[in-house]
């Protein structure tokens, strides 16, 4: 261009008109209109190049004009001299050209005619992808003319970009507006690499653990589109990054892009009285009219959701059980894959003790269904998802070799499904079959106390207080009185919304725990089923035994009895006739020896009910239970 200029101003003295004839046949007139354009000038949604020539051609890009002259253009794009030899000006519209879908838009095409005209551009990280893209859709190639805006934006981006953490961060994210052609370009994928190099050459030199100064890059990735993370998270997989970073990054990159949407519907349904009941439900199906308005969001973080899930490391301990049941929830809400939310099902019963209740409070609805339930018969919190969650966790714990391991997870499993009972016992809307069929899941041996079990039940009951006597006495079937502390209980006897037969179990189950309370004796609940079935077998024989001892008094009572009232008739009848003293004195005997017998056999029946009587108290506890 320097050359061009230089010969232009030569010829501009006094010089024969042959040597001006041969010049004006070697000078173009892209020369001469790059000296007298100064620049563009704006005027409404058109730009005009500061020239003292009028304009020969308008091409609209996006809704700007730009009226321009075409031979600047043809000289350095491959593309307008194709359109102007093959294509006819439009005639009928305010333009002649219409670049449809231009990369990086007007802004853009702004940058690239003041290049064709010799001004002064600024190539930076914001707008080199941009011009790439610009200057391959124009085919600025280097066959036009050497030095061309594809050769020197792709040298800036190769040597300059890439060789800075914070300006491939900024070209990646200029590139979210210039698809398909950044990553046709391989642009996308040259900044993801880069990326994933920088991270796992950092983490090369860093401790095994996880520490503050190697999550620096979790802000700058969380900041992304979907598609650029899920390269880089796919990349540093490759390259063998821990599995405890990848899930970090994941996690990060989730709480950066959930909705604010989760939070509200948490605060609503997470922890809700009878007072609140009717907004809640109000929130649930008022609220769709406004959800059904944004679907295109909507789509968006379903896409996020459904890759999130897909990155998630293989690893039981990268990833969080929060996260995932956080994850789980929004999957439900936006409507994602059934597959995806099935495997992330599974996932999450791999560590369901590291849960609590509020965190397995899953809605019940998505937020693009076409139609819904009435509100009396949709339910607040998604219980089928838990339980299915639920019986992976069993199917696992089955697998499992070591005992101890077993017996301390099954405790705290037994701990949060009670206090998820608890939860979910306020909604009005729950059936007793949902109910009892969750609350029964766990194995026996499962639950040591049954307190937590009872405080659900009584919860159930005082929402429902329609209950039939046979579902009352059906659902309390679930709860074992024997394992009842001594508050339970006394709080169990006192409780009016109870079964009868449960009151009664409970007061003797009370008694022997106050007894052993008195005599200091320690009455938990053994672990063990094998001892506890021994005790109670030992405990049956011996009722058994008092029992037998028993009908066999009461039978010879019954034959003393006979016989005293036989003798007492004969005496009757002696008394009729006239008495001789022999015979007076002969039944004086016999009634002195029969009230002797009467006597000795109260005596003997008193000693065995005193004997029998703790053990026929433990027999009707046993019985009644």
């Amino acid at each position: 261009m320097q050359k061009l200029i230089l010969d232009r101003l030569e010829n501009t003295g006094d010089e024969s008109d042959e040597s001006h004839q041969v010049h004006d046949q070697r000078i173009v007139v892209p020369c001469m209109l790059n000296a007298i354009a100064d620049g563009f000038v704006k005027k409404e949604k058109s730009w005009f190049a500061t020239s003292q020539l009028p304009s020969d051609i308008s091409i609209r890009v996006e809704d700007i004009t730009f009226y321009v002259h075409k031979y600047p253009l043809v000289a350095r794009c491959g593309y307008v001299s194709q359109i102007e030899l093959h294509e006819p000006q439009n005639s009928h519209s305010d333009y002649d050209l219409k670049l449809e879908k231009f990369p990086g838009g007007s802004e853009t095409f702004e940058a690239i005619l003041k290049f064709c005209y010799g001004l002064p551009i600024s190539l930076n990280p914001a707008n080199v992808a941009a011009l790439r893209c610009g200057s391959e859709f124009l085919e600025m190639t280097e066959a036009l003319e050497e030095g061309n805006l594809i050769s020197k934006s792709e040298a800036f981006f190769t040597f300059v970009v890439l060789s800075s953490w914070n300006d491939t961060i900024t070209v990646l994210k200029s590139c979210e507006t210039l698809s398909p052609w950044a990553e046709n370009l391989q642009i996308v994928r040259r900044c993801c690499d880069s990326i994933a190099w920088k991270i796992f050459r950092e983490n090369l030199t860093t401790a095994e653990i996880i520490s503050n100064d190697e999550k620096w890059w979790f802000d700058d990735a969380a900041t992304l589109r979907i598609d650029f993370f899920l390269k880089i998270v796919t990349a540093l997989r490759v390259k063998g990054i821990k599995p405890e970073i990848i899930g970090s990054c994941i996690m990060n990159y989730g709480d950066k892009w959930f909705p604010s949407m989760y939070s509200e519907a948490k605060g609503t349904n997470s922890k809700y009285g009878t007072n609140r009941r009717n907004d809640s439900q109000w929130s649930i199906t008022s609220g769709r009219n406004e959800e059904m308005s944004i679907i295109g969001q909507n789509k968006e973080q379903r896409t996020i959701i459904e890759s999130l899930i897909s990155l998630l490391p293989p690893e039981k301990e990268a990833v969080s059980c929060k996260f995932l049941l956080r994850l789980l929830k929004m999957a439900i809400v936006y409507a994602a894959s059934p597959a995806l939310i099935s495997e992330l099902e599974k996932r999450i019963g791999m560590v369901l003790e590291n849960a609590s209740a509020n965190d397995l409070l899953i809605p019940t609805y998505a937020v693009n269904e076409q139609t819904i339930n009435s509100a009396d018969e949709q339910t607040i919190h998604n219980i089928d998802v838990v339980q299915r969650i639920l019986d992976y966790f069993l199917m696992y714990e089955e697998q499992r070799l070591q005992q101890q391991e077993l017996k301390s997870t099954m405790l705290n499993i037994s701990k949060l499904v009670d206090s998820y009972l608890a939860e979910i016992a306020r909604d009005p809307n729950i059936s007793i079959t949902k109910f009892q069929v969750l609350a029964e899941s766990l194995p026996r041996h499962a639950r040591t106390c049954h307190d937590g079990l009872y405080r659900a039940i009584d919860t159930y009951l005082k929402i429902h207080p329609s209950l039939t006597e046979h579902d009352r006495r059906r659902l309390c079937k679930v709860m074992d009185c024997e394992k009842l502390s001594l508050d339970g209980c006394m709080h169990a006897a006192q409780n009016e919304r109870l079964p009868l037969r449960i009151v009664i179990q409970v007061l003797l189950s009370e008694q022997v725990k106050m007894r052993a309370a008195v005599q200091g004796k320690d009455i938990t609940p053994s672990d063990d089923n094998s001892d506890k079935e021994n005790s109670w077998s030992s405990t049956k024989k011996e009722v058994y035994s008092l029992k037998e001892e028993l009908e066999k008094v009461k039978m010879q009572m019954e034959e003393l009895q006979k016989d005293y009232s036989e003798l007492q008739q004969e005496y009757e009848k002696v008394n009729k006739k006239p008495r001789s003293s022999w015979t007076s004195g002969y039944w004086r005997r016999v009634k002195k020896s029969a009230l002797f017998n009467r006597k000795m056999v109260e005596d003997e029946t008193r000693e065995a009910e005193n004997r029998v009587k703790p053990a026929g108290r433990r027999y009707r506890r046993q019985s009644i239970s």
